[in-house]
């Protein structure tokens, strides 16, 4: 389907990789994974042919159809379920071709118009683009809103659902869980998995790879290794591979040796047997795969504040929102060392609970404590925003701490991997992934012991999100965490409460059970759909068929007219004395012959009529 021959790549006068080749094969689902920079989605743009300072060959046919997710979407007027529906390029063409030809009564163009509306799948395209619409976390009241009122991150989900709605053969994925919530992206599984074609995802989000990739293409020292299997594959693989050089096996054991001290201590405190045993398994994985990663440039640790409190805050009877309530009656105590993973579905206030904790939302009623010694470390979905862009990360934490040294805080940002000129750089000229990390950053500096985090794993690369699951692992603070990235949940958390209709509960099992919930939920939709839609089909049968008997019922009616005026014709022949003279016997026993067949027929005709009718009154 595609194939890289000898392909080397360049940004500006930076090499990318070189020598590049492997082949795409027709139901394909291979990862794209490396640094950021190292050249994924310039690959991308190699092959929609935006890029073309290349060396080498890509070569596919040419009716190959490619959908591509993009990333930004124009604040228009369009009906968001018509810039869904717009993906589908053909048909939005004999829609508009459909509609010229009815403007200028062109019936037999119009013949042919809805035949092809019909082989393109016309009729059911609206149900498919409302179907994408709901999986990705719409509301069924968004679906007539314009385009204009969503956030950047709901366009993105808009731009998800258009890639999807497009008849394809190969789909290129750009960081398509980076807007997501976890629901979301459970259901996307689900369609990656049941896709007939070729799908190249660039992502950072490992159970997501692990769930869809057949295939990981490795972006490494300028070059891109094709590894069979999903990521969990891949990374045992390259630990062997990396373990053959001698002078990384003793990294490698210090850090199992980190993910094993976790274990024994999330071991002797575990209280929930079902989640407890879904932890330890994650944990172990992590120990299998914490080799892989020794040659990450992050390093870092978070300190908790030097004093305490317990409870270090205390939610009682609160009611949370905006205007209205989105939460009531929530009763939450946060301790010392709690670690609690927030569930539930887009919409149901997770985001609006942390900051409502953080104080950054007023309660609207109900009561807030604060321990005494509560310092909140808090990392938002827009925390990136709240940087300067003109000051240099050796600004940002120097405004936290004067009495720090310039050394001081370059020791501490190298672990983010901030080094040399990289320290002074002003922030606007940080890529998205930088800027995440330094956010993060300054957070860790602050030496919280207290984390509310919301979507942290925002924009950070695979290496990044491994070094805060293990900074997150060590810390000893408490811990509240919203995340989409399911490795980060069940590697830093010890329990769930979850959010729905308006309630926060404790969640009893593990993600996979919540998996279960979502895809039972969506397959409940699907059934709901399916009703509805046969529900219409009836309807639709019906209306058909009573249309027939109603057509059928003026056919009779019609008949038994033309009868009706010749029955009274022949009665008018039969009142005549002419009809009766010699030489006319035979016509007047004609006509009678006439008379008696004909009114059967109208006996007959009207017997069809009262069935028929009784159809239409039943």
């Amino acid at each position: 389907m595609l194939s890289f021959t000898n392909l080397s790549l360049r940004a500006g006068t930076e090499l990318l990789f070189q020598d590049v080749s492997f082949t795409v094969y027709e139901t394909n689902k291979i990862g794209l994974v490396g640094a950021n920079g190292s050249g994924k989605t310039s690959l991308f743009r190699a092959i929609l042919g935006d890029l073309d300072s290349y060396d080498g060959n890509i070569n596919y046919p040419k009716d190959l159809r490619i959908a591509n997710l993009a990333q930004e979407v124009p604040a228009t007027e369009e009906i968001s379920l018509d810039y869904v529906l717009s993906g589908d390029e053909s048909l939005t063409k004999v829609n508009i071709a459909i509609e010229d030809a009815q403007k200028s009564g062109n019936t037999n163009l119009l013949g042919d118009l809805y035949a092809e509306y019909e082989t393109l799948d016309g009729y059911s395209a609206k149900s498919k683009a409302e179907k994408l619409m709901i999986g990705l976390g719409f509301a069924s009241t968004d679906l007539k809103k314009p385009v204009r009122d969503f956030s950047g991150g709901w366009r993105v989900r808009l731009n998800l659902a258009q890639t999807l709605m497009r008849p394809s053969d190969l789909v290129l994925l750009d960081e398509p869980t980076n807007h997501l919530d976890l629901d979301a992206i459970i259901w996307l599984v689900n369609w990656i998995k049941s896709y007939k074609g070729a799908v190249i995802l660039i992502s950072h989000d490992r159970e997501f790879l692990d769930d869809c990739a057949d295939s990981i293409a490795y972006l490494d020292k300028k070059s891109i290794d094709l590894y069979p299997g999903n990521y969990s594959d891949f990374e045992t693989k390259r630990a062997f591979k990396l373990a053959e050089i001698e002078k990384n096996y003793a990294k490698q054991q210090r850090e199992i040796s980190h993910i094993q001290n976790f274990v024994r201590r999330f071991k002797a405190k575990a209280t929930k047997a079902r989640q407890a045993q879904s932890r330890i398994k994650a944990l172990e994985r992590m120990e299998k795969i914490a080799p892989a990663h020794i040659d990450s440039p992050f390093k870092f640790t978070i300190n908790e504040a030097e004093k305490n409190s317990d409870p270090l805050l205390i939610l009682d009877e609160a009611s949370i929102g905006y205007s209205s309530p989105v939460l009531q009656d929530i009763k939450i105590v946060i301790r010392p060392r709690d670690r609690i993973g927030l569930l539930g579905s887009n919409g149901e206030g997770k985001s609006t609970l942390i900051k409502s904790l953080n104080g950054e939302l007023e309660l609207i009623t109900g009561s807030k404590v604060e321990g005494k010694n509560l310092k909140i470390g808090y990392f938002s979905q827009h925390q990136v925003d709240d940087l300067d862009l003109n000051k240099s990360a050796l600004d940002h934490i120097q405004f936290l701490d004067r009495e720090v040294s310039e050394q001081g805080i370059r020791n501490f940002l190298g672990g983010f991997d901030f080094k040399g000129n990289k320290v002074t750089s002003s922030v606007d000229l940080f890529s998205g992934g930088e800027k995440a990390r330094l956010a993060l950053a300054k957070i860790v500096f602050k030496k919280p012991n207290l984390l509310l985090m919301d979507e942290p794993t925002n924009h950070l690369d695979i290496d990044m999100r491994q070094a805060l699951t293990l900074a997150l692992q060590s810390f000893s603070g408490a811990i509240i965490l919203i995340s989409h990235d399911r490795h980060l949940l069940a590697n830093t958390v010890d329990e769930f409460m979850i959010l729905k209709d308006g309630s926060l509960d404790i969640f009893k099992g593990d993600l996979e059970d919540y998996r279960r919930i979502i895809l039972g939920r969506t397959a409940l939709q699907k059934k709901q759909t399916r009703d509805v839609k046969q529900k219409k089909q009836t309807v639709k049968i019906e209306k058909k068929e009573m249309r027939q008997i109603r057509a059928e019922i003026s056919k009779i009616e019609k008949r038994l007219e033309r009868f009706q005026r010749k029955i009274n014709e022949i009665d008018q022949e039969l009142s005549s004395s002419d009809a009766y003279k010699k030489d006319s016997v035979i016509n007047a026993q004609s006509l009678l012959r006439d008379k008696i067949e004909i009114s059967g027929q109208i006996e007959s005709l009207e017997e069809e009529w009262l069935k028929l009718n009784s159809k239409i009154d039943g």
